[in-house]
């Protein structure tokens, strides 16, 4: 059977894997606050407040959830794999909920010993204030090493990399509707919403009760705001602008699938282009496809970066109309390490997952960016997104 989300026997083997490193560490626990990397560990989706949660990791016994009154069943409900909880009542609360936090590391034998955190103490969230773990527990000795999760999100597994290519699959639907439902005339909101409602509906219904979206439109797709001359701005936002013909529309798509996410976007053009738009568009085309024969086991994040920015150089492509690297790590994040940047010499790795979105941006004209979703294999690679990327497919006549 298909599965939609990490499989428990999956998140029991990272919490190993954690483990080890905290022996290698000399620590005899670790205190995760980070809600993303607390459903990295386990699975459990918390909606990330000014009420502290964490997640209590011993090497040796099992781990434990700090979380609020109002918490407790839903995560008993996520996660019912995990028997311990320390279960406060409200915040900030008649006693702080970070001191009865430190009374259940003082019950688990751990305030003297040396633990791992990700942080200091719960952070500023929402108006959050409190103490840090230290002046709770003075005798306590903490490591910050929060980067040991993030080290392994680097390579994803086989159970993370089907979730990604699932996602593709629905954010490429969600694109074809957004495109079908293209005219002049209309605003990008009514395109945007019809279309991602669309695709998240046949998405729920076809994977099935097995399926939990998380999200009341797990499919999506949209402009934010990149019509006409906004194309320009690589990251602009939706606003109340009309399409009209002859103008350049930049894309994002994609669908949320286990908490993972896959990367989708296109250059459209409203009507028969001009020249000065075939130019720019072709350019982009070819750089983004330099990049893409550059993605290999192997191979330097800076060198996918260099390959492309080649192109850019050849053609003639003045640098201030460049913005910004040719991609990014992506995951449980729509950003996240490594970075496909001249700055980053990270060596890819089969299991890695990247963008590959090279633009070209120019001042009062047009931006022109596409992005593919790429998994690094141990031969070669594999692009898991697939609409189309020729001008012809992405004109759309009037």
């Amino acid at each position: 059977m298909v599965r939609f989300k990490i499989s428990w026997k999956t998140h029991e083997k990272r919490m190993d894997n954690v483990r080890r490193e905290l022996e290698k560490n000399r620590c005899k626990a670790m205190i995760l606050f980070s809600p993303l990397r607390i459903f990295y560990l386990t699975g459990y989706t918390v909606l990330s407040t000014e009420r502290p949660i964490a997640l209590i990791l011993p090497v040796e016994d099992e781990p434990a959830l700090f979380v609020p009154k109002l918490e407790e069943e839903h995560s008993k409900f996520r996660v019912p794999q995990i028997k311990k909880r320390i279960v406060y009542f409200e915040y900030p609360g008649i006693e702080h909920p970070m001191k009865l936090l430190a009374k259940g590391i003082k019950e688990m034998g751990l305030h003297e010993k040396t633990i791992a955190a990700d942080a200091p103490g719960y952070p500023g969230v929402m108006g959050y204030k409190g103490p840090k773990l230290t002046e709770l527990l003075p005798s306590l000795q903490l490591k910050l090493l929060g980067d040991i999760i993030d080290r392994m999100r680097l390579i994803k597994d086989e159970e993370e990399l089907n979730l990604i290519r699932e996602s593709a699959k629905w954010g490429n639907l969600a694109h074809r509707l957004l495109q079908d439902y293209v005219a002049p005339g209309l605003i990008e909101t009514e395109i945007a919403i019809k279309a991602s409602y669309e695709a998240s509906i046949a998405m729920i219904k076809a994977l099935g009760p097995e399926f939990d979206p998380g999200v009341s439109m797990p499919a999506r797709a949209g402009f934010r705001g990149q019509i006409g001359a906004y194309s320009a701005y690589p990251h602009m936002l939706a606003s109340n602008v009309t399409i009209k013909e002859g103008d350049v529309l930049v894309t994002g798509a994609g669908a949320r699938i286990g908490g993972y996410n896959s990367e989708l976007e296109r250059t459209m053009i409203v009507g028969k282009p001009t020249e000065k738009q075939k130019k720019y568009f072709n350019i982009m085309v070819k750089a983004q496809r330099a990049a893409l024969e550059a993605f290999k086991p192997g191979v330097k994040c800076s060198d996918v970066n260099k390959a492309a920015f080649k192109v850019f150089k050849e053609e003639g492509v003045p640098m201030n109309f460049i913005l910004h690297r040719v991609g990014h790590g992506i995951g449980l994040e729509g950003h996240e390490p490594p970075w496909v940047e001249d700055g980053d010499e990270t060596l890819m790795k089969p299991g890695m997952v990247f963008s590959c979105e090279p633009g070209i941006y120019i001042p009062g004209f047009a931006g022109f960016r596409h992005s593919d979703t790429v998994i690094i294999l141990e031969d070669g690679v594999e692009v898991v997104t697939f609409y189309p990327r020729d001008l012809e497919s992405l004109t759309i006549l009037t």
